[in-house]
């Protein structure tokens, strides 16, 4: 059975369920400054990111003065979840609420457990009008099913870039979800360095932030559920530095094509869900935009993507081999 027939690909309209998706920006966000402020800086600030979980979203570990604690968003379960190294447990439910009530249920949450405040810094990246995390006294809805199908998106489309990303040899980085841009992407580099970043910033970014981000030439494809701007949820992919030939490259699906005023590729997700194979649909355009974006940009892909030969036997047969061999001895 596909990730489609059990329903792994829902409707995400983005008028019916913006709301919902402000609160879970704007929670993500506080829980991944968290991170970001607990854990060693990686290159490309990819400490910062959260990732994908069957249930929703998780900073992975961090480490405390005394151990090490998680969080994990549960959209199936309905709450946030803490643990720490010391056997502790505590959760927080998802609920309407405002993103006061919520930074402040952390902070009280982390309390709890013994683990010290953080002190992140309280505004919200890369949104317009950023209120601080305290000042945002507003009510906020939580859908609940719109959260679910939000999780169940994500999960199948983690679980497709998972497998292009097993198709590369060169340097990579993980499949990561960023909370201030709210999208699932990943990346792959050349080798080389790349021009000084000349693009713009998103709000409430340093521009030394960007510049560490695009140091190095690269590659990318992600997905997003969409916003005020665009109203739609998409995958797009895009190359840095760009190339003006890009516009004319032929890619698939046919659904897919080239946004000029944003110069990426991009392909509706309601074309992949509604697709025969949306996960075919999804390696199809990954492939066909890496392809484009690695031949324009000469690449060494015989390099980036030689797998080397290999005499060792499949697992699953070489376990069967040795279950004869000990029943015949």
């Amino acid at each position: 059975m596909s990730l489609n027939d059990s329903g792994q690909w829902p409707p995400l309209p983005y008028d019916e369920w913006k709301d919902t998706l402000h609160a879970i920006h704007m929670w993500t966000q506080v829980v991944g400054k968290i991170r970001l402020a607990t854990t060693p800086l990686l290159n490309h600030w990819w400490n910062s990111s959260l990732a994908v979980t069957p249930r929703g979203l998780t900073t992975g570990t961090m480490p405390t003065a005394v151990g090490a604690f998680q969080m994990d968003f549960d959209f199936i379960g309905h709450e946030l979840a803490v643990v720490t190294s010391g056997g502790g447990r505590d959760t927080i439910p998802l609920r309407p609420m405002s993103v006061a009530q919520f930074y402040r249920d952390v902070l009280d949450v982390l309390d709890r457990l013994g683990v010290a405040d953080p002190k992140i810094s309280l505004t919200p990246n890369e949104v317009a009008d950023a209120v601080p995390f305290p000042e945002d006294v507003a009510l906020r809805p939580y859908d609940r099913d719109h959260a679910r199908r939000f999780a169940q998106a994500l999960l199948g489309t983690d679980l497709v870039f998972e497998r292009f990303r097993t198709g590369f040899l060169g340097k990579a980085s993980p499949v990561q979800f960023f909370w201030g841009s709210f999208d699932l992407a990943s990346a792959r580099f050349s080798g080389r360095r790349a021009p000084a970043y000349a693009g713009g910033t998103p709000p409430n970014v340093d521009v030394h932030v960007m510049h560490e981000a695009y140091s190095h030439e690269l590659i990318a494809a992600g997905f997003w559920p969409g916003s005020a701007d665009v109203p739609n949820a998409e995958y797009y992919a895009y190359a840095m530095p760009s190339n003006k030939a890009l516009a004319t490259a032929t890619i698939e699906p046919d659904a897919a094509a080239w946004n000029a005023a944003r110069g990426e590729f991009v392909l509706p997700y309601e074309a992949v869900r509604t697709s025969a194979d949306p996960e075919a649909a999804i390696l199809s355009f990954l492939e066909s935009t890496y392809r484009a974006a690695a031949d324009l940009g000469r690449w060494d892909r015989a390099l980036l993507e030689e797998r080397p030969a290999c005499a060792c036997e499949p697992v699953p047969a070489a376990k069967a081999l040795r279950r004869t061999r000990l029943k015949a001895g």
